[in-house]
């Protein structure tokens, strides 16, 4: 994705639910169209963090950039019906505090951050083998093969500086349309998603400081994400997944200049577990890469008020 300004490609994945999760081209987010009944909630608080070196490939002028960085989030998720369909909406707000350093221009830097990332907000719908259903009818039903559509909006709500390389926030505006297709085979689930990124522009990156005095705008092109899981039922809402994907595009252009060797071609590989705690609440674990950790807690209630 892009350079310092967008660590949330790497680190917005506190919002799991079990079916949205906050996340940029990177996301890795198993059971992600598993439906529920029409007035399940949910909120979660997540954590998650990520360590090690970042490669911009001449992106921005930085080189040998560590950084060791985490987020925290809060989120709220609502399955409700559109049209007699299963539908979700999802929303989510992260916060991070990190420390970065790197080589800027030939000049050695270093920075601690600490702010709001950008918000985001997902709406969800089923189109084949998920007709909303009441919990009644839910508890019968079994699922075969589920295809839904999703759109995922990041508004750039997220601490946002345009003298500064580092920021939590992009300051520009993201669209993600997405198709998913989900199938049980007993205690096997598998995923598959296909989506792409839209970027509006950044019009004032890394502007009016001693470097460029100047006002700047930034472009990033079109990003294609595809994603897969294979999750097992270990027991009763306890499961397991093997999570994988693959992305490309992102070329960055500044002041209408491209740069080529910023189209990004890369993936991920990682593994994900949900584990109950009581009726209500259930803990999940992500790790990928060896250098990422994500660790959310989760209540889930049926209806309008939070059951006790």
């Amino acid at each position: 994705m892009l350079p310092w300004q967008t660590i949330t490609g790497w680190m917005m994945v506190g919002i799991t639910l079990g079916r949205a999760q906050l996340a940029s081209g990177q996301e890795l987010t198993p059971r992600a169209y598993v439906i529920a009944p029409t007035g399940f909630n949910a909120i979660d608080a997540g954590y998650a963090h990520l360590e090690g070196g970042l490669q911009f490939d001449g992106a921005v002028p930085i080189t040998g950039a560590q950084a060791s960085s985490s987020v925290i989030a809060l989120g709220y998720y609502h399955s409700f019906s559109l049209l007699g369909r299963t539908a979700n909406v999802a929303v989510g707000a992260p916060y991070g505090f990190g420390d970065f350093e790197g080589t800027v221009t030939g000049v050695p830097k270093s920075a601690h951050r600490t702010g709001f990332l950008d918000s985001f907000y997902r709406l969800s719908v089923n189109l084949i083998g998920g007709p909303a259903m009441e919990p009644r009818e839910f508890a019968r039903w079994r699922q075969d093969v589920l295809l839904g559509v999703s759109l995922k909006i990041v508004a750039p709500t997220g601490q946002y500086d345009p003298t500064l390389l580092v920021n939590w926030g992009s300051n520009r505006w993201a669209f993600k349309p997405e198709i998913g297709y989900s199938q049980r085979f007993g205690r096997w689930v598998v995923d598959a998603y296909g989506a792409v990124w839209f970027f509006t522009r950044n019009n004032e990156y890394f502007s009016q400081n001693t470097y460029f005095p100047g006002t700047r705008w930034q472009s990033e092109s079109p990003v294609t994400a595809f994603e897969g899981h294979v999750s097992y039922d270990a027991g009763r809402r306890l499961w397991i997944s093997l999570d994988a994907n693959y992305w490309s595009g992102g070329e960055v252009t500044v002041n209408g200049a491209p740069n080529t060797a910023s189209y990004q071609r890369s993936s991920r590989v990682g593994v994900t577990a949900s584990v109950p705690v009581t009726a209500h609440q259930s803990i999940k674990v992500s790790y990928s890469d060896g250098a990422y950790i994500s660790l959310t807690w989760q209540y889930a209630w049926l209806g309008t008020a939070i059951a006790h």
